[in-house]
Formats: C-alpha cells, structure tokens, sequence
C-alpha cells in the first residue's frame, strides 16, 4: 500500500475515532437524563419525543459526515466507497470501546443494543455490528491495496449482489424485534406518533429481548464474506495476465 493511502487512513481513522468518542458523549447525556438505571432491556424510561426527533437528525447527520469525509479523502468513486466503510467502521468499534471505559457498558459482547434509530429501532447484540464492521474494514483495505497496485478494481454485479442481500438479511434481524412490535401490535398507523402513544410506550417498558436470529444473520455475514472473497479472487488473478 502507498505511503499516500497509509496517511489517509490515519487521518480518516482520527476522524472516526472522534467521532465514536462524540457519540458516546450523547450516550452518556441521554442515560444521565432518561435512563438513570442503564440501557439494558427493558428500557425503562421514554424519551422525550422532541429530543427523539432530534436524534434521529443526529443520526442522519453523522451519515452525511461520514460520506462527505469519505468524498475528501478518495478521488474516485471506489476508494471513496473504501473510506466511507472504514470511517463508518471505525466509528462503530470505538464507540463501543469508549461505552466500555466510561460507562463499564456493555457487560459482554451479547449484551443487547440499540444500533440505530432510523427508521425504527435497531436492536441486536453488540458482536453483531462488531462483526460487520471487521467485514467492511477487510473490504475498504482491499479496495485501496489492489487500486494502489494498480489493479483495474471493479465490483462487479454478482459481488455487489452478494455484499447487498447479506447486508440485508443482516439488516432485517436487527430491524425484526421492533418491527414486529409495531407491525404486530398493530401502531403502523401511529408509526409517526409512537413516541407519544401510551400503550406504546408500556409494551416498550417491559420488553425484554428474548433470542437473536443467529441464522438469518449467519447467512447475511457468510453472503456478505463470499462476495467479498470473490472479489478478491478475481482481482488477483485477473492482475496476474
């Protein structure tokens, strides 16, 4: 890998970092003033539903800084794509190392979370996004280390294919529970109003997690790893002619 490259992720990886240790800060406030006993299910408390539309802005915004960090430090589009996975990457594994030094949270790598908020809770056990990001990382290496060596890096559309349904299978045990509350409990049509509905907010009150679909998300990480591994294999073989 160039000298160039080695650089850039060290500065995207500062960014990132900050950003993980930035997010944690808002995670310390909100348990200050919302969740007084921890985030460990069930969550007891609500937050307020204005700082929850807030939080979903905050949310959404820390996509945009990702991608716009991402459009500065790569040329084209797929070093670009290779920073946005390492920034986000990064992000995530040291916001959970900054949970645990300030806040001894979470007790194992099982402890269950919320991931995300958008559109709909995210929830799962904390090795799950872990996982995926150690995926993305190996990817956006790849992606910089074959352009560097002037390999002719293209994603073709079976990999694509692959890395996308994995990602969603993924995507959907992470998405299940709350969905299912709200689908199920019959509040789709209160979706924009939950935050205020009473009897909402009891069932979230005492819901517990009880198991993680391990082989849905199995197979969307095994997906996710083919098509990544064929890319790789194809790369390197074809940079052989």
């Amino acid at each position: 890998m160039k000298r160039e490259s080695i650089n850039r992720f060290f500065v995207v990886s500062l960014f990132a970092i900050a950003m993980g240790f930035l997010e944690t800060t808002v995670v310390l406030y909100l348990r200050a003033l919302y969740y007084p006993n921890g985030f460990d299910f069930p969550l007891s408390g609500f937050i307020d539903p204005n700082i929850l539309g807030i939080e979903w802005i905050r949310e959404f915004a820390t996509i945009v800084m990702l991608v716009t960090l991402a459009m500065l430090a790569g040329k084209k589009f797929y070093d670009r794509f290779a920073y946005f996975l390492f920034a986000f990457a990064v992000w995530d594994i040291f916001y959970y190392i900054f949970l645990k030094l300030f806040l001894n949270w979470p007790s194992s790598i099982f402890t269950w979370d919320i991931l995300f908020l958008i559109p709909l809770p995210w929830i799962g056990p904390v090795i799950a996004p872990v996982i995926c990001a150690l995926i993305m990382i190996l990817m956006a290496f790849l992606l910089i280390n074959f352009q560097d060596k002037g390999y002719n890096v293209k994603i073709r559309v079976m990999e694509w294919t692959l890395f996308v349904i994995g990602m969603l299978f993924v995507l959907y045990t992470w998405l299940y529970d709350y969905g299912r509350l709200i689908i199920g409990g019959g509040f789709s049509e209160k979706f924009f109003s939950l935050a205020n509905d009473i009897e909402f907010y009891n069932i979230i009150s005492s819901y517990v997690p009880s198991e993680y679909n391990w082989s849905i998300y199995t197979i969307g990480v095994v997906l996710a790893a083919i098509g990544v591994a064929l890319f790789y294999i194809r790369t390197k073989k074809h940079s052989k002619k």
